[in-house]
């Protein structure tokens, strides 16, 4: 590869970088043609972007981003595929289901929310960790249980006036 093409490279990984808030960096070899091409299937109709990159290059790129990414550079060792993603938990789940049937990828390590997280025996935490949506449908949850709660109760003490009412004016 020519000194023009890693820059390209690197410029370009540095970008997306900055722009994602949530990327993964996972250990992908091993997979067999027919797996890596279903793995990539997965993460395309997930919205995630799998990219297989050299470790010098992603070094470079991290070293020239905005963020604050020194824990990581201790983890590029061996093969890394780089996971963009929009929703933080995203690849973590999509990597946990695809490791019912493979014994790949091994999460190496993630950014979330301007985090790091370093080894495979974090995936179960980052699968909890709740995407924007999700909290977003909490807090409404939250809010609306308060509500519901106020017109049961005045709904059925409506209905107990009524039976009340009625019930005085059969005696009557």
């Amino acid at each position: 590869m020519k000194r023009e093409d890693k820059s390209n490279l690197i410029d370009s990984l540095t970008e997306q970088i900055n722009s994602a808030n949530h990327f993964y960096l996972a250990d992908i070899s091993g997979l067999n043609a027919v797996d890596t091409s279903l793995l990539r299937r997965e993460c395309f109709k997930q919205d995630i972007k799998l990219q297989v990159v050299k470790n010098t290059l992603l070094k470079k790129a991290l070293e020239k981003s905005d963020k604050d990414t020194t824990e990581l550079y201790a983890i590029l060792k061996e093969n890394t595929s780089i996971m963009f993603s929009e929703v933080g938990n995203g690849p973590a789940k999509l990597i946990k289901k695809f490791r019912k049937d493979h014994k790949k990828p091994l999460l190496k390590a993630a950014y979330v929310e301007e985090s790091c997280y370093i080894g495979d025996e974090q995936l179960d935490n980052l699968v909890n960790i709740k995407s924007k949506e999700e909290l977003v449908a909490d807090i409404i949850a939250l809010l609306q249980s308060p509500m519901k709660n106020v017109i049961s109760s005045l709904q059925s003490g409506g209905q107990t006036l009524v039976g009340v009412l009625e019930t005085l004016s059969n005696k009557e």
